[in-house]
């Protein structure tokens, strides 16, 4: 991605449009690696030009990796103070990920992450509460590095393309494009808000939720980018039947293929996966919510077509529905708190039906509504 054009374009939506930069703000960029250099300074250059004041922090392959490996107990539990004070205080907050290894934690104790992620629930808490508030806006977003591009099984040329094709780069106005998403999706949600239960239909798959009192989120490129979803946090004790899961669930470079739940009374009682089952019952017994559903969703993005191994992407694919397990939005009134927040992809573009009290709303990919 050297096309200067296309990086000025992506800044300025991310600082524009997602987050919203105002004259003052404190805004806070989080570089996985020095990889995005090229966007972040462009990103850096852009909220200087709104009158705000930037704050760069960049991370450094293997560190995470480390942590992992040699933290005892008390480490893994402590959080930096200095970490949750930016997440107490910034207004704004723009992650970009660069990775040079997607698999560096592939072989990580899994017992010890689960730990570090219960430890560290407070910030991830913390900055979903306040954007709640609307007291912070923050995205997440990516920067094409070959290690991207070889999970997605392409050349970093075709996944530099792909990244652009998604996020309608290529359009000469990004953000009109993104506010007339917003606007469909809008239509979508408040049809769907006000409706009590969610039953879903599918192979192996026949689950309703309870979703009275709940609000249906539209997400048009304001917290993940690109984006191309509704979604919605269940009642917390509501969600009964069995789902399957065909797309591959990937979890901080660990996977877990074909992936089938059972739920009773809102949690998990079985689980089973045709590759990365240990994986897939650790991190559900992370702690007291992580075998609960924090969210429900619909993919919409149409310019993502095929699993990536990259959630950001794989989660919008128009066509497909997502489960996450763990955390819920506090925004959408969602109650259960975990250290896991894991997004798991369904395929529906094939014998697949979605109802909201017993009316068709979607049918094999496209909805009805």
């Amino acid at each position: 991605m050297n096309n200067k054009t296309i990086l000025e374009k992506y800044a300025q939506i991310l600082v524009d449009y997602s987050t919203k930069v105002q004259k003052g703000d404190l805004v806070l960029i989080r570089a996985e690696s020095y990889q995005c250099q090229p966007l972040v300074k462009e990103i850096y250059k852009r909220i200087l030009e709104r009158g705000a004041n930037p704050i760069v922090r960049c991370s450094m392959e293997g560190l995470a990796e480390d942590f992992i490996k040699y933290a005892n107990d008390d480490q893994l539990a402590f959080v930096d103070p200095i970490t949750k004070l930016e997440y107490e205080k910034v207004d704004k907050y723009i992650s970009i990920g660069a990775p040079f290894n997607v698999k560096n934690m592939a072989k990580a104790d899994s017992k010890k992450m689960a730990k570090r992620s219960a430890a560290t629930r407070e910030l991830s808490t913390l900055m979903l509460n306040r954007a709640a508030q609307g007291k912070l806006n923050w995205v997440i977003a990516d920067y094409p590095t070959n290690a991207l591009a070889q999970e997605a099984k392409m050349s970093l040329d075709e996944y530099t393309d792909f990244i652009i094709n998604a996020c309608y780069l290529d359009l000469d106005n990004p953000i009109e494009k993104w506010q007339e998403i917003g606007a469909e999706q809008d239509r979508l949600v408040n049809l769907m808000n006000g409706g009590k239960k969610l039953h879903i239909i599918g192979e192996k798959t026949d689950i309703t939720f309870n979703v009275e009192g709940r609000k249906w989120v539209s997400c048009s490129g304001l917290n993940n980018f690109p984006d191309g979803e509704i979604f919605t946090s269940p009642v917390e004790d509501s969600a009964c039947g069995e789902i399957y899961f065909d797309f591959p669930a990937i979890y901080r470079g660990n996977e877990a293929h074909k992936i089938w739940l059972k739920l009773e009374n809102g949690k998990v009682i079985d689980a089973k996966a045709e590759k990365g089952e240990d994986f897939l019952l650790s991190m559900l017994d992370m702690d007291a919510g992580s075998r609960f559903v924090g969210e429900i969703a619909i993919g919409t993005n149409d310019r993502v077509k095929e699993v990536t191994g990259n959630i950001l992407f794989d989660e919008k694919i128009g066509g497909s529905i997502h489960m996450a397990l763990g955390a819920s939005y506090p925004e959408t009134g969602g109650k259960n708190e975990s250290g896991l927040h894991w997004d798991i992809i369904k395929n529906t573009k094939h014998n697949s039906k979605i109802f909201l009290d017993d009316k068709l709303i979607y049918e094999n990919g496209k909805f009805a509504i």
